[in-house]
């Protein structure tokens, strides 16, 4: 009994570590997302390469987040698996942290977090220092 608890307690802790070594890319599309059968035909034909994990969309800020296996695939092939299904993708930064006294950069997530927290930008259609266009 001692020997079968400490075998699952060790597979426990190798699946813990294995799990650790994933990665996350963001990526950019185009043409842009517009509707719900382009995230559904991104997700259904990019979950089929090979150490791909999760892939999460957002039409709203336009993206595609992708947690993959470094061991078995990369940036340059995942963006080439976009090349397949007719769109073209760039890596895109995302803000780790955005502060409301901070100007937005462009960043679509920064930006989000702004109009949800600082001001109104987004629903008056205002165009100022922190707001995005």
């Amino acid at each position: 009994m001692k020997k079968l608890f400490t075998l699952a307690f060790a597979m426990v802790i190798a699946i813990g570590c294995l799990a650790a070594d994933n990665v996350t890319a963001v990526f950019s599309v185009t043409p842009g997302m517009s509707c719900q059968n382009c995230e559904n035909k991104i997700k259904s034909n990019l979950r089929f390469e090979k150490g791909v994990k999760d892939i999460t969309t957002s039409l709203s800020d336009q993206v595609v987040t992708i947690t993959y296996d470094p061991a078995k695939t990369s940036e340059t092939k995942l963006i080439e698996a976009f090349k397949k299904i007719g769109y073209t993708a760039t890596s895109a930064k995302v803000a780790t942290q955005c502060t409301n006294n901070k100007k937005c950069d462009g960043n679509k997530a920064c930006c989000k977090k702004q109009h949800n927290t600082k001001s109104n930008c987004k629903q008056t259609g205002e165009k100022k220092a922190g707001c995005c266009n």
